[in-house]
């Protein structure tokens, strides 16, 4: 399925606003910005796959849920448009402007970041999803999008939100955590060339004034508004405050845009590529093929890439900065060959070679590595049980004493990575 769920509302000749909802959320999260904006716009809100009853058909990037929105919008005849987004829907409508600045003719960016943390943090609540559900994520939601003041107030509101979240495809979820995990745009923000309003609230812990200001500083087009007594969902908390500032922002933005907004013609249908099966697992990075003739490529940047994948930042920069003179030249090697020539090929996919690479460490009694290689299986989409089954049938083949040594670390390993943190 190539495009998106989505729904029209305010009149049928003005120009289009598209709304995009953070991660977790619906277009609901827009419900009291409706009836202001569209007495300018008509506005377009859609929900992400598995959000809100839409389809369960995840996105593995950023970039391909803004394929999916760009294919709807040609469905429906949409060609140029204002984007205002928030958090995830921020990332989608920063890579609308980089990818597709035809399109776009203005944009805000609430709560917004041009990179979400970091990726080690939304692999590790990929795998606290498909362990626990989405049940932990929903119940902390409160704390991440409100202020306790607010949340105490709005216990409606508060229940909202921790149902919205709970009835999210986990498989959708685990994937949307995933392309956060690999969105990372500051180093092109110079790019962007739309007016941009940056909106933040005074009081969001996850992403807060600091990753404002980068936006700002990056873009060469944009304004800052910060607003007092908000925390992540500022439309939510602070309705009113956030939907003057989009009027205010996409009025001034579009006065000499509107009639290209207005007139723009229906365009043919574009067919997005076709989708992968829906996977919570890293995808294989595909392989060029080979040219005659042509000198072949060093493996290293590929194999440091799906080295961090699989092993997280923190344990490669750890690994990468105790190296020196003495063990630099094994740690190349081990980039260039173990994860640049063997994980990288396309012959299994990451959760096999995980599979693979378990049974081996407990023939070998490596311990150490079954450590750090139960914690990549997490990441790479195996399940706990999974895990179980794989080192019973190592149980059978390498022996008893060196299962049972096996099951204890990664039990200790499972039990750190798969319980939600309070």
């Amino acid at each position: 399925m190539n495009t998106l769920q989505y729904r029209f509302d305010g009149p049928e000749d003005a120009p289009v606003l598209i709304l995009g909802a953070s991660l977790g959320t619906t277009w609901h999260m827009w419900d009291r910005q409706i009836p202001e904006l569209t007495r300018h716009w008509r506005v377009f809100r859609f929900d992400m796959p598995g959000h809100g009853g839409a389809p369960a058909h995840p996105c593995g990037s950023v970039g391909e849920l803004a394929g999916r929105l760009l294919a709807t919008l040609d469905e429906l005849g949409v060609q140029r448009f204002g984007y205002a987004g928030c958090a995830f829907g921020g990332a989608i409508g920063v890579e609308l402007a980089l990818r597709h600045p035809q399109r776009v003719a203005s944009l805000a960016l609430i709560a917004a970041s041009p990179r979400f943390g970091t990726a080690d943090e939304f692999r590790q609540r990929g795998v606290i999803v498909r362990s626990n559900g989405l049940d932990p994520i929903a119940r902390s939601a409160p704390d991440r999008w409100f202020t306790p003041g607010f949340a105490a107030a709005q216990p409606a509101i508060t229940d909202w939100a921790v149902q919205m979240v709970r009835t999210t495809d986990p498989g959708c979820y685990i994937a949307a955590c995933e392309a956060l995990a690999a969105f990372d745009v500051r180093a092109e923000l110079g790019r962007v060339g739309v007016p941009t309003l940056v909106l933040v609230g005074s009081e969001d812990q996850v992403t807060g004034q600091g990753e404002a200001r980068t936006l700002v500083a990056g873009i060469p087009d944009a304004r800052l508004a910060v607003v007092p007594g908000a925390s992540h969902l500022a439309p939510v908390e602070q309705p009113a405050a956030v939907t003057d500032l989009l009027v205010r922002h996409f009025s001034t933005a579009w006065q000499q845009d509107t009639q290209a907004a207005i007139t723009a013609p229906p365009v043919k249908p574009v067919l997005a590529p076709p989708l992968v099966p829906p996977m919570a697992e890293i995808a294989p990075m595909e392989q060029p093929e080979a040219v005659e003739g042509a000198a072949r490529p060093d493996p290293y940047e590929a194999g440091i890439k799906v080295r961090r994948e699989v092993l997280g930042d923190a344990h490669v920069d750890q690994a990468l900065a105790a190296a020196d003179d003495f063990s630099g030249d094994f740690q190349e090697l081990i980039t260039r060959y173990a994860w640049g020539e063997v994980w990288n090929r396309p012959g299994l996919d990451r959760r096999s070679r995980s599979c693979v690479t378990l049974t081996a460490l407990v023939a070998g009694g490596h311990l150490d590595e079954l450590a750090f290689h139960t914690k990549a299986a997490l990441r790479n989409g195996l399940t706990p049980a999974e895990i179980k089954e794989v080192l019973l049938q190592a149980a059978v083949y390498c022996g008893v004493p060196a299962a049972n040594a096996a099951f204890k670390v990664a039990q200790g390993v499972i039990r750190e990575e798969t319980t939600p943190q309070e």
